[in-house]
């Protein structure tokens, strides 16, 4: 049960929980329930790999700044442990997504995503487009259930998704901000402080309900 705790726990669990959600609700729109369920699984798979792999990333960060929440700096985990379930994952989550109910267009969209969401982890968190690939991971993931059914997605869903995701990259750095300087990761949001990260992400959130409601 450890070792299964510390996978939880690495996966971000709850930021992953949403977007499965997300996935479901989606899901039963333009599908129904039965095939919602699936797409909330496949598209949790895909989540697993982002949250793993950014934990491994990482991980000597968190022993840095002692991050005693981090499975890997607990001893939860081994490295060993989590980067085979991550190689067992990659190719799980690819497979389950193109073969279930989001075909192989929806589940290549959504793959690309799931990217976007790693080169954060390695690349983009250290630049000021580091809200670039929260936009387009959120953008993709209501986008690729609309195309599943052969379906454009509307304007209010993939630009108000890139809002949302944009807003959710300033509002979840701002409680590691001071850390994260420390560390040089300097995103946009960390250039822009605590103050100017929450006045943006009030300013994105409010023109996506903007968005929304016109479109």
């Amino acid at each position: 049960m450890q070792k299964v705790r510390g996978l939880i726990k690495a996966s971000h669990f709850i930021p992953t929980l949403i977007v499965s959600t997300i996935a479901f609700v989606f899901g039963a729109y333009y599908w129904w329930e039965g095939p919602a369920y699936v797409i909330a699984f496949t598209v949790f798979t895909g989540q697993l790999v982002v949250g793993w792999s950014n934990d491994l990333y990482d991980f000597a960060d968190d022993q840095k700044h002692q991050r005693q929440n981090k499975p890997l700096v607990s001893g939860l985990i081994s490295q060993k442990y989590l980067r085979s379930w991550l190689t067992f994952m990659v190719a799980f989550s690819f497979l389950a997504n193109i073969l279930g109910p989001l075909g192989i267009r929806g589940g290549l969209l959504y793959w690309l995503g799931i990217g976007f969401g790693v080169a954060y982890n390695f690349y983009f968190k250290f630049t000021v487009l580091s809200p670039l690939p929260y936009a387009c991971a959120f953008a993709i993931l209501p986008s690729c259930v609309a195309i599943s059914q052969s379906i454009t997605p509307p304007t209010w869903m993939w630009l108000g998704g890139a809002l949302l995701g944009c807003a959710a990259h300033f509002i979840n750095v701002i409680k590691d901000m001071d850390q994260d300087r420390e560390s040089d990761i300097r995103g946009l949001p960390q250039q822009l402080g605590r103050r100017g990260s929450i006045t943006v992400a009030i300013g994105l959130i409010a023109l996506a309900i903007v968005v929304i409601y016109i479109f």
